[in-house]
């Protein structure tokens, strides 16, 4: 039995890829910050917020 969300395979890996998004969206131009780096960012984020968020 699973005592955490964090132990969940699926938000270890939604993890990484929140690190990938924001390691990405560090090299793209400064005038996209409040564009479409912010929406990369809240959607990426979005993903092992709702894991955790379900598994509750």
């Amino acid at each position: 039995m699973l005592k955490s969300y964090k132990e969940l395979i699926v938000w270890q890996k939604s993890i990484e890829l929140v690190v990938e998004i924001y390691k990405l969206t560090e090299r793209y131009p400064k005038h996209e910050l409040f564009g479409l780096i912010n929406q990369m960012r809240r959607a990426v984020i979005s993903i092992p917020s709702n894991i955790a968020e379900g598994y509750q």
